[in-house]
């Protein structure tokens, strides 16, 4: 954090979050609510981060906080003034590298200052030393497209740096890389800012990487889903660099797992795991293939484990990270395959089943689960066995949902609960005409 490069007058409190919630109206006209009286406070010099499950709001929140969105309720303080539109000193690092392919790396960092209407050589001295910093001198005349995609994100970075940001957001800059490219432009980062060489005064860091979080955070704010509230803090006070084999490290990331698969009104102390949630017809349901909720039933019946585990430590042996895992685990917990909670993951009696099953069982055992705790899954099997001809267009159970979810969250719920019917053997999906049956499709 470069001081002198920061106005002397900022307060201490660089953003502060007020009581934010964020609606969205479905077809229908009905409300949405993504965010529900989100409260959160960001200092000069702290790097905080938001975790959650996918459908939490963390990105809603982000877009809320660069003014590119307004909130439908509370309201965003930056500097003490209320953000009403795109502020200035607020910038932003995406997913995407969201690079203009025809310019080159020093076009693309000059955007943000020529917006910002400086002299021609400011903008150039300044990118100058923003693509320096960040590692990319002598490519200052390449285009996006004769660059890896670690490079590109330090475009995307050097872009951000360069306007002196009061506040840099971050919505998953990691994730669209490999994990050494990932780990690299992670340490490097970590680095200037540990050295003060980063015109930042604070960043607001969206992740679905656990061990990311506690690496590079001072905090943590844990979200939940539907709608996204701000559920815990954990502070993460160890000293930087961090080393993820140390004890220390391993115990911040098991809270974060206990946290992350509590339920509101449970204890997190993990002597039981939690029971799964009520679920009804118009309750969204993640895609997740019958053969990722095998392989965690076959991994977690086996040696070491024997039937119950450690999410972190599952997860690291599966080489899957907490926003890919936790979807997995609660459909085996939807289905009462398993237990989740305190952080581990419990076979349940049927799951122990299942893993010492061949493959007849296995279906004929996860559809009598499928229908019994799935009420989607029975409500389509009755409709088809209530009409004389078993069929009914994909467009009559779509538009149920719609009811009660966003219209990209009934397509998603419609696919999970084909891939699962298909394999349990319980109806037939025809994709191209788009229909249910209980027979097998010509």
């Amino acid at each position: 954090m470069n001081d002198a490069a920061m106005p002397a007058a900022v307060p201490e409190a660089l953003l502060e979050v007020e009581h934010i919630g964020r609606s969205f109206f479905k077809p229908d006209g009905d409300a949405l609510l993504v965010l529900e009286d989100v409260n959160l406070t960001l200092k000069r010099g702290e790097i905080v981060g938001l975790l959650g499950r996918s459908g939490s709001g963390k990105s809603t929140l982000l877009r809320l906080i660069a003014g590119l969105d307004a909130p439908s309720r509370g309201v965003v303080h930056y500097l003490g003034a209320p953000v009403e539109g795109p502020a200035e000193g607020i910038s932003m690092v995406f997913q995407g590298f969201a690079l203009f392919p025809w310019l080159t790396v020093l076009g693309n960092v000059q955007l943000g200052l020529e917006a910002m209407r400086l002299p021609e050589a400011e903008i150039r001295k300044r990118s100058l030393a923003a693509i320096d910093l960040i590692g990319l001198d002598g490519y200052e005349s390449a285009y996006p497209r004769e660059l890896s995609g670690g490079m590109r994100q330090r475009v995307g970075f050097a872009r951000a740096l360069v306007v002196h940001p009061n506040i840099l957001l971050m919505d998953e800059p990691f994730s669209a890389l490999d994990v050494l490219t990932a780990e690299t432009l992670r340490n490097d980062f970590l680095d200037l800012w540990g050295r003060g060489e980063l015109p930042i005064g604070a960043v607001l860091l969206v992740t679905h990487n656990i061990e990311e979080a506690v690496q590079m955070c001072d905090r943590l704010l844990i979200f939940s889903t539907h709608p996204g509230r701000v559920v815990s803090e954990i502070p993460i006070d160890l000293p930087q660099p961090r080393e993820p084999l140390d004890p220390r490290f391993r115990a911040l990331v098991d809270r974060v797992y206990v946290e992350m698969t509590a339920r509101p009104g449970h204890g997190r102390d993990g002597a039981r795991a939690e029971r799964p949630a009520p679920v009804g017809i118009g309750t969204p349901l993640d895609h997740v293939s019958t053969n990722l909720l095998a392989g965690l039933i076959e991994a977690v019946s086996e040696p070491p484990y024997g039937g119950r585990a450690d999410l972190p430590a599952i997860a690291q042996a599966l080489h899957m990270e907490g926003d890919d895992l936790f979807p997995v685990a609660e459909t085996l917990q939807m289905l009462r395959l398993a237990e989740v909670g305190g952080g581990d993951i419990r076979l349940t009696e049927a799951g122990l089943a299942f893993a010492h099953s061949d493959t007849d069982e296995r279906k004929s055992l996860f559809a009598r689960h499928l229908l019994a705790y799935v009420p989607l899954a029975a409500h389509v099997r009755r409709v088809l066995d209530e009409r004389s001809a078993h069929r009914a267009p994909k467009s009559r159970f779509l538009d149920e949902l719609e009811d009660n979810m966003a219209e990209e969250a009934a397509e998603q719920t419609l696919r999970a609960l084909i891939s699962w019917g298909r394999y349990a053997e319980i109806f037939a999906y025809d994709d191209q005409r788009q229909v249910f049956t209980l027979e097998n499709p010509a």
